[in-house]
């Protein structure tokens, strides 16, 4: 089962993809997710629903590199991630993945233009680079006059675009948002789904778990899952593929 386009098109492709947990007797505690077969193109927003315990955190654990696969093949711009050893797998995080969790996560005791900055610190990105990327994302995301300030000095919804830029700024292929309006009152919600929807315009590839319809609806597509099966796989519209070279 494959909504997705040739090979060359995809950012992703996951073959026979599952997880399983086990006890320590070796018996297995639970199938979290079970093989599927997934193809994403460049651009394409996904959306991906299921209940509580549907596989939904497995799946994207699994899509940001933070756990690895029992069985199957997970290929991100045509490198299979699940091979990979544990230092190279962090390597993939920081320089093909963007994260956007519902809780925000800055680190408190850095300003936010240093918050942005830290993915860049990570890759050995020289001092003033780092500076002025962080500059031209917190612009971007429409507070590049707060550069100096704390996460506590801003708004959840403030504090959620400090999110975005910290996830955009090292240039990832992949912008995975994890229920990003979940602590947002619905106007500040808004504001944050619509600056998704202008990176998506602009070419970036966005998967996002939601437990919200009408955010759904925004999606080019939505992956519904249940007890760890792909429960139904719906293309909303097509995607214009994009050339990731040209972002």
């Amino acid at each position: 089962m494959s909504n997705g386009t040739n090979p060359g098109q995809n950012v992703i492709e996951l073959k026979g993809l599952s997880k399983t947990y086990f006890r320590p007797d070796g018996s297995v505690l639970v199938n979290a997710l079970r093989p599927i077969d997934l193809a994403i193109p460049h651009g394409q927003y996904l959306g991906i629903m299921g209940a509580s315990g549907s596989g939904k955190s497995t799946l994207m654990n699994l899509l940001g590199a933070l756990d690895r696969p029992t069985d199957g093949q997970y290929f991100l711009d045509g490198d299979d991630v699940a091979s990979l050893n544990d230092e190279e797998l962090s390597q993939v995080r920081g320089r093909k993945i963007g994260f956007v969790f519902q809780s925000f996560n800055l680190i408190p005791e850095l300003t936010i233009g240093e918050n942005v900055e830290v993915p860049l610190f990570y890759r050995g990105t020289p001092r003033t680079e780092r500076h002025e990327r962080s500059i031209k994302m917190l612009d971007r995301v429409g507070l590049g006059d707060r550069l100096g300030h704390r996460p506590s000095q801003l708004s959840g919804g403030q504090q959620q675009r400090v999110a975005v830029a910290r996830a955009l700024v090292g240039e990832p292929s992949l912008l995975l948002a994890d229920e990003p309006t979940g602590n947002l009152d619905s106007a500040t919600g808004q504001s944050i789904l619509n600056l998704l929807d202008e990176l998506h315009a602009e070419g970036l590839t966005i998967i996002m778990v939601t437990h919200d319809e009408g955010v759904a609806d925004r999606c080019d597509r939505v992956l519904r899952l249940h007890d760890g099966n792909v429960a139904s796989d719906e293309l909303m519209r097509q995607v214009q593929t994009t050339n990731p070279e040209s972002r």
